[in-house]
């Protein structure tokens, strides 16, 4: 039995680690969490113990922000909370056997100022984003230590270019925030078109984004093909239905009284009618034939499941132009976006016509759903990575 501390920096960061968690307390080990940014939530969902306060920032934590973002992190005591989180990572790690890391720069600099052996889940870097990975300084340092014990890396081309860099083994073995999706494998496939919509889980981005994506379905709403598609929203549970039913009521859509007991929302707009869910993200993901997506994670998941996605470049602080762009980079060719708009309208018209490419591409092309799964295989990898991680671990540790 080993006693192990997680340190995790961010949301997708959190829903890897506390997949991992419950991996571990599965095999007997005594397992804590200290998420460097958020609430832990998805900790909290697994019974994992969360060491520590917790607060939410609106960027989400420190990371791929805009500049605008980067100062609500220090004007928002951001700075101050992550050196109360270094200093209690020191302070307890007599406790521990090991840690493990995962995310970026910030818990591997965590785990090597306590001294402490760690393992590292580096899934915030990719070498697909320049072809050749430029890890931010002194994170090599910290990663050649010999408080390093293993990397693991979130795809093959990663692996084989951080062995080069590091020279010593950095291994792949798939991205364990796929796991969430193994015990959907054996449903039967729903027959209706869907269309999964995810605005992402940040405010006050998260209202902006979701607007946007009303102005993308309000624009086609005109359109009768349109009619037999479901548009299905997954909504964090920080946006309540009286503020969803407000703004959609505000934006003249007409609500639909549901016969059937849902916790769901329904509403109308010309042709096109959604649904508005609250904890149901990973059955719209799995059940969608593609994303329209303002997420990080949501994104990735898509792929992972060789679904198309569809970008909407917005304001940020996260979901930003940059942001969109380097997500294109890391996820492959069937992460789909309007780049060269005039304005926003445009943006909208564009949008709406690759909407339309890929209905097409799914429907008519025997080979593009081919396409995705052997990019999904070599971007994200194959399922059960949890355990083949924890087993690498344990077997190194015990040996």
């Amino acid at each position: 039995m080993s006693r192990i501390l997680l340190l995790s920096n961010g949301h997708g960061e959190d829903l890897s680690g506390s997949l991992l968690a419950k991996y571990f307390v599965k095999k007997g080990d005594l397992v804590d969490a200290l998420p460097i940014v958020g609430d832990g939530e998805n900790y909290k969902k697994e019974n994992i113990r969360i060491i520590g306060k917790t607060k939410k920032f609106r960027t989400g934590g420190i990371g791929y922000n805009s500049f605008s973002g980067r100062i609500f992190e220090i004007f928002g005591g951001q700075i101050i909370y992550f050196f109360k989180k270094l200093y209690l990572s020191y302070k307890l790690k007599n406790k521990y056997d090991f840690y493990l890391v995962i995310g970026d720069i910030v818990p591997v600099f965590f785990a090597w100022f306590a001294k402490k052996d760690f393992f590292t889940y580096l899934v915030a870097y990719s070498s697909h984003y320049e072809g050749k990975l430029k890890l931010p300084w002194p994170c090599k340092f910290f990663l050649i230590s010999k408080y390093a014990k293993k990397i693991y890396a979130r795809d093959f081309l990663t692996a084989d270019d951080l062995s080069q860099q590091l020279r010593k083994k950095v291994s792949f073995l798939g991205n364990p925030f796929m796991d969430k999706f193994s015990f959907f494998e054996n449903k039967p496939k729903i027959v209706p078109f869907n269309i999964g919509l995810f605005p992402g889980s940040r405010f006050p981005e998260l209202l902006d984004n979701l607007k946007l994506i009303l102005e993308v379905l309000e624009t086609m709403s005109k359109l009768q093909y349109f009619e037999n598609i479901a548009f299905k929203f997954a909504i964090v549970k920080a946006l309540s239905m009286e503020e969803i039913r407000q703004i959609l009521n505000q934006r003249k859509w007409i609500y639909i009284e549901k016969k059937g007991k849902n916790d769901g929302l329904e509403f109308t707009f010309g042709f096109i009618t959604i649904n508005l869910n609250w904890n149901l993200f990973e059955e719209i993901l799995f059940e969608s034939n593609f994303v329209i997506s303002m997420a990080g994670t949501a994104s990735e998941q898509a792929i992972g499941l060789a679904k198309p996605v569809i970008q909407i470049e917005g304001n940020g602080p996260q979901f930003t132009k940059s942001f969109a762009e380097a997500q294109r980079r890391l996820l492959g060719r069937y992460v789909f976006c309007s780049t060269n708009y005039i304005n926003k309208k445009d943006q909208i018209n564009q949008t709406i016509n690759l909407i339309l490419k890929v209905i097409y591409l799914i429907k008519l092309d025997k080979k593009f759903l081919v396409s995705c799964l052997d990019n999904a295989n070599l971007r994200i990898g194959e399922s059960n990575s949890c355990l083949k991680i924890i087993n690498d671990i344990k077997g190194f540790h015990e040996k």
